[in-house]
């Protein structure tokens, strides 16, 4: 486990854990946007006494003291990521992955929301990701 998520979690007023810091720790590594469901399933072998609810509550506590984001691509399903900077989201419509791109524009510069503010910014794409787009091409 990385003593760097102890530190975040203890800066953050989050109770470190060794259930918190495994997901904490498995979100780093696997940048692949997981549901709840997804991370439960990966790591149920590793820590079998694992619980739907204590994922759920993770998750949750995570967001809301601001180590993760949530992402609502689908509005029945709700990842998370460990990447906090501004970027986009793509998702593919055959496969399901989602992938992070850069993008570069300032909210400040756009007429529409001048007196806004701002909470959230996100940017989502659908398509076909390029291994899926190819094999429909051959």
């Amino acid at each position: 486990m990385s003593k760097q998520h102890a530190e975040l979690m203890e800066q953050k007023g989050i109770k470190v854990s060794h259930q918190r810091l495994r997901i904490l720790d498995y979100l780093e590594k696997n940048r692949v946007h997981p549901t709840a469901d997804m991370i439960l399933n990966d790591l149920k072998d590793e820590m079998p006494s694992l619980s739907k609810s204590t994922v759920y509550k993770t998750l949750n506590t995570f967001v809301e003291k601001g180590v993760l984001r949530e992402l609502t691509i689908e509005e029945n399903e709700i990842r998370y990521e460990y990447n906090l900077q501004d970027h986009g989201h793509f998702k593919c419509i055959e496969c399901g992955k989602v992938f992070d791109f850069e993008y570069r524009f300032d909210v400040d510069d756009i007429k529409e929301l001048k007196g806004f503010r701002i909470d959230d910014k996100n940017i989502y794409f659908k398509g076909l990701c390029r291994d899926c787009n190819s094999s429909k091409v051959m």
